[in-house]
């Protein structure tokens, strides 16, 4: 009686952590950078530095930029639908003094959280898959469909969803603004499917991937931030 008493004991403690395995996509705690692979664009020829150093007891990501940008994405998409909400904690040693979300010249962010939504040729009208296949021709592959950056912003904003310079298919989401909380851990949580409907007024494409970014390239400035883990969950 005792030995079964105890087994129910332990079932009872194991049954709540493997429903959280379910709820759970992804858990990463920057062990190694095992899951995710360099985030390149064209013609910017100096990259950011990412590397897993020890935070006390921790590992944390440490990514680095200096006049630079690059990244690194999961190497595997997931259905958004299935496992919408992301969280995480990072941290930054500075904002950039000539960042503006709003312009080309000052589009760059010490650290940032994007969520990068897969074009589908057969979701899309006839003028939307020419120009994709034209793309295609260019540069090898299909760009992404649309994206959501969550950035650390240099400023305030009068409103947190802020178009991309670049490309209406991409929402900038200023989680932190401005230097407050320049130095401090900070936790975000975010649901994808709410955000995407905000900003773009229709429901996401139905995979993504995510990708995280330390770029100075248009401001010319440097930056140092953290990151201690990342959830992709339910």
């Amino acid at each position: 009686m005792k030995i079964a008493f105890m087994i129910i004991i332990i079932l009872a403690q194991l049954i709540p952590a493997f429903g959280q395995d379910q709820d759970t996509l992804l858990m990463e705690h920057f062990n190694d950078t095992n899951n995710w692979e360099p985030l390149l664009f064209p013609k910017i020829a100096s990259h950011s530095t990412y590397e897993i150093i020890k935070d006390n007891t921790n590992t944390v990501l440490k990514t680095k930029s200096n006049a630079s940008a690059s990244g690194l994405i999961y190497k595997n998409t997931f259905n958004v639908s299935e496992y919408p909400k992301v969280k995480w904690l990072w941290k930054t040693d500075k904002i950039f003094t000539k960042g503006n979300a709003k312009s080309k010249k000052g589009d760059d962010y010490p650290i940032r959280v994007y969520i990068i939504f897969e074009y589908n040729p057969s979701e899309a009208g006839f003028g939307l898959r020419m120009k994709y296949k034209l793309a295609k021709a260019i540069y090898g592959e299909y760009p992404p469909h649309s994206s959501l950056n969550y950035i650390w912003a240099n400023r305030e904003h009068d409103k947190p969803m802020i178009l991309s310079p670049y490309t209406s298919r991409s929402v900038m989401i200023a989680l932190q603004s401005g230097p407050e909380n320049v130095g401090k851990w900070m936790t975000e949580e975010i649901n994808i499917i709410q955000d995407y409907q905000e900003a773009f007024d229709e429901d996401p494409p139905m995979h993504a991937s995510i990708a995280i970014m330390n770029d100075s390239d248009n401001t010319g400035e440097n930056a140092t931030s953290y990151i201690d883990y990342i959830q992709i969950f339910k």
